[in-house]
């Protein structure tokens, strides 16, 4: 291996910055992180709208899926090709990538054009989350970071809440500036993208060491093999069926294509897309599946609360993201206040666990939401999730990061937002194929037992034609909901009561697996947090101060031999 350093023309030769330059800094990366976090949920409340309009609502899932899968699979490229290339310009690349995939979306003229363009957008995206990450690694010691983390997970469960409301609002606005209202949900990206290439280009600098590398092409090319089918089949397992032809394929191709990615990753050792030795350390390992568990229950479980409140409490898509806003809250004051403890006491392990148990409470009282359930009561069960969220975001990144030697950073960047990738996608397809397998035969029970309901039976004695339009559209399944907002309160609740009920199934399913994550979380190894930043340990390892090994060892604090 030969390394030739390449530094740039304005950087501090020990690798140290100042407050006021990291804040600057950290304003171009938040920039980047609120463009990738807000389209991950600002096109589910438009889809309907788009489809509309481009006269192919049946195409609607492979819009989804398309920017899910190759955000997911590009997502540990580029953390390895960051540690190779160097993160600015890599990030600068993805952003560009998401940026042009945005304006190319915007020009769709039909679903799979569309689909098409929001797979080139997601590659981009991919990148952006993690190397922003790492690069706050580069330039910030473990022990100081969390404090800066934490303004980033903020953005980024902000975007995630935002993305709904502002989606809902472009996409019911005809026309604005003589363009349909939801091509405005990618045009936007384009300005706030500008203003994020442009601090990133003038205030980054970082130190990088130019290691020449493999480039794991096999790995990636495996990895999408496995990966692919498994995130097709979950997204579209509930209409194929899960037993049937078609998902069977998918599963015995994906795991044809991960034992061949794992095979791979063996065979090419440091210069795997996931070097395999990283996995020796048991931080990195657990943190690995706590993410993926983590991810599960926030994209999956949380996937339930906008449907209950859209379905059940008749809220706008629009008011529902705003409904969210005491969950996020949460999230924003635990990442944030976590964030500043670890700083100050170099302690990180007792957020998750204590994340951990949050989480499972949350869900375990939102069993107990109801259709009559007061929404007061909803928000302060939201809350408690969203701090145990919260604890457990930034937490998990730190430990893989702080587990690994600088030189893997972004590898171990990407790690984490891969894994909660893979389990935000695997949990919201199973925990949504759960309540609407469930949904149609709570819903009967219910209108089973109103038969004996004297207000029920009075109501349906009154509008007689509500009732037949009742039964027409509950013998064609649950694809629309909206029939329901002409009919009278005794007539709908048996509806709204079996909807809640069959949440609530979901809403035990995702506490029983946040077990898994208490569990993994006492079995974290507090490693102790360093006080070097990545960029530091290489300057100092350039001026001979420490010998690269050296620096692996610190870095490693021995996590890598336990």
């Amino acid at each position: 291996m030969t390394s030739t350093a390449q530094r740039p023309a304005v950087a501090p030769s020990d690798g140290v910055l100042t407050h006021r330059q990291i804040l600057t800094i950290l304003s171009g990366l938040v920039m980047g992180m609120f463009l990738a976090a807000l389209d991950q949920t600002i096109v589910s409340t438009a889809i309907k709208t788009i489809g509309n309009d481009l006269d192919n609502l049946s195409a609607q899932a492979w819009v989804t899926t398309a920017f899910l899968i190759t955000s997911t699979i590009a997502a540990p490229l580029f953390g390895k090709l960051s540690d190779i290339y160097g993160r600015k310009r890599l990030f600068m690349y993805a952003i560009v990538i998401f940026v042009v995939g945005s304006a190319l979306c915007g020009l769709a003229q039909s679903m799979y054009e569309l689909a098409a363009f929001r797979a080139f957008q997601g590659i981009g995206a991919g990148g952006i989350m993690p190397l922003a990450l790492a690069i706050i690694g580069d330039i910030i010691p473990p022990r100081e970071r969390a404090r800066y983390q934490g303004y980033m997970m903020a953005v980024f469960a902000s975007a995630s809440v935002l993305g709904p409301v502002l989606g809902g609002l472009l996409s019911g606005t005809d026309s604005f500036l003589g363009t349909a209202g939801w091509r405005w949900i990618f045009y936007i990206n384009v300005p706030i993208a500008a203003i994020a290439l442009v601090v990133i280009a003038r205030v980054l600098r970082i130190d990088h060491v130019r290691r020449e590398r493999r480039i794991d092409w096999y790995g990636s090319a495996t990895l999408a093999i496995g990966l692919v089918p498994l995130l097709i089949v979950a997204e579209q397992g509930q209409e194929w069926g899960w037993a049937s032809i078609s998902s069977f394929a998918c599963y015995v191709i994906g795991a044809a294509g991960l034992a061949s990615f794992i095979w791979i990753q063996h065979r090419m050792g440091d210069d795997a897309l996931l070097p395999l030795r990283l996995f020796r350390s048991r931080t990195f390992s657990v943190a690995s599946a706590q993410a993926a568990v983590i991810g599960m229950a926030m994209f999956g479980g949380l996937s339930v609360i906008p449907l209950y409140l859209q379905i059940v409490k008749g809220a706008s898509p629009t008011k529902s993201g705003l409904l969210l806003l005491p969950l996020v809250a949460g999230m924003m004051v635990a990442s944030l206040g976590a964030g500043r403890m670890i700083s100050r006491t170099g302690r990180y392990k007792i957020y998750p666990v204590v994340g951990s148990v949050l989480m499972v409470i949350g869900m375990a009282l939102m069993v107990q939401v109801s259709a009559d359930t007061a929404l007061w009561q909803t928000d302060i069960y939201m809350v408690i999730f969203g701090v145990g969220l919260g604890l457990n975001m930034q937490s998990l990144v730190l430990a893989m990061q702080n587990a690994v030697p600088p030189k893997d950073m972004g590898v171990a960047s990407a790690a984490s937002t891969f894994f909660r990738s893979v389990g935000g996608t695997l949990g919201t397809a199973i925990f949504l194929s759960i309540l609407f397998s469930l949904a149609g035969t709570k819903i009967g029970q219910n209108y089973t037992k109103a038969a004996h309901d004297p207000s029920y039976l009075a109501a349906a004695k009154a509008h007689p034609d509500q009732v037949a339009s009742l039964q027409q559209h509950l013998g064609g399944g649950l694809n629309d909901t909206s029939f329901l907002s002409g009919l009278v309160r005794p007539l709908t609740h048996p509806f709204f009561a079996g909807f809640s009920s069959a949440g609530d199934i979901v809403f035990l399913v995702t506490a029983i697996l946040l077990i898994g994550a208490v569990i993994l979380s006492v079995f974290l190894k507090e490693v102790p947090l360093r006080l070097m930043s990545g960029n530091q340990a290489r300057a100092q390892a350039e001026a001979g101060k420490i010998e690269e090994s050296e620096q692996v060892e610190f870095a490693n604090d021995d996590a890598l031999l336990h």
